[in-house]
């Protein structure tokens, strides 16, 4: 027979409320259950402490991942608007280089071989970028084609660069030609005496007459024809008080037969600056103004550059 153990329930006067007897093995049965609980309710408190921890880092790392979502939906929109931007670039480039090729036909200059491939020797345009198809498909691929053009752009930008510097040299020699070529009448008068081969009201032998006489009132203001510097200016035989221009590029002009002169050797003017007055001096009939154009030193009709 089995030894039991005796429990007395009693109250707080020491009266018997209860007894309950158990043995041993039920004791043991009881400790083995009542410690596997609390081990099991220990398990239950730890598994839910750590599942409220990944809770919160589940919702840290949700946050983390809505920013880095919103990020990168940032950034697409960056890459979308740089490739519309290079779109544009592009576009502006060749209406520039339309332009200025425009011009050289406009102001007759040479275009420069190398300015027909604006993104490359022969090279067209490359193909406007597509941000939602290439985006959708590999945004990997649309920084690269990106970085290409980008690349390109630079390239026809100095090329674009080059061609107008080109082009501001054309047009300002153009300019600089222009204006030292004569273009205007010395003076106002009326014609005496045109170019060519007279007879002499002194000798009345056939010679040529090197230059147009231009009648008008002693006093009347002579002017330049054009842009040079006065390599003579005083009296010389014939010709009397007279002064000689140099133009530059062979072009060389003569006033002659002066009473006043106001520009002295090595002085600068500018196409209708007075340099002197109508006058009669030298061998003259009257008040006029020999007029005479040189290229090279060889004489030819003014009239050929007289548009006024």
């Amino acid at each position: 027979m089995q030894s039991k153990i005796l429990f007395i329930i009693s109250d707080e006067t020491g009266k018997s409320l209860s007894k309950v007897a158990a043995t041993k093995k039920m004791l043991a049965v009881l400790g083995l259950c009542f410690g596997f609980c609390m081990t099991l309710l220990g398990f239950i408190i730890y598994d839910y402490y750590g599942l409220k921890q990944d809770l919160v880092c589940q919702d840290d790392l949700e946050r983390k991942v809505a920013g880095q979502s919103d990020i990168i939906y940032q950034q697409k929109k960056q890459v979308r608007k740089f490739a519309a931007e290079i779109n544009t670039l592009k576009s502006e480039l060749t209406v520039l280089n339309e332009f200025q090729k425009k011009i050289r036909i406009i102001a007759n200059l040479e275009t420069d071989g190398e300015q027909d491939g604006l993104f490359g020797v022969g090279g067209p345009m490359p193909e406007d970028l597509d941000p939602d198809l290439s985006f959708k498909e590999n945004s990997g691929s649309l920084v690269r084609e990106m970085h290409e053009q980008v690349e390109q752009l630079n390239t026809a930008s100095v090329s674009q660069k080059n061609a107008f510097e080109s082009l501001l040299q054309g047009l300002e020699l153009k300019r600089n030609l222009l204006a030292c070529t004569p273009a205007i009448r010395p003076t106002n008068g009326w014609i005496s005496s045109k170019f060519g081969y007279r007879k002499s009201p002194f000798t009345s032998l056939k010679e040529l007459h090197k230059g147009i006489d231009f009648a008008a009132p002693k006093g009347t203001p002579v002017v330049a024809t054009a842009d040079g510097v006065v390599t003579f200016s005083g009296t010389k035989g014939l010709l009397g008080k007279l002064v000689v221009i140099d133009h530059g590029h062979g072009l060389v002009t003569r006033y002659g037969h002066n009473s006043k002169i106001f520009k002295k050797r090595g002085d600068k003017v500018k196409r209708g600056d007075i340099i002197a007055e109508v006058g009669s001096t030298g061998r003259s009939t009257g008040p006029h103004v020999h007029y005479e154009v040189r290229l090279n030193g060889v004489p030819i009709n003014p009239s050929r550059y007289i548009y006024n």
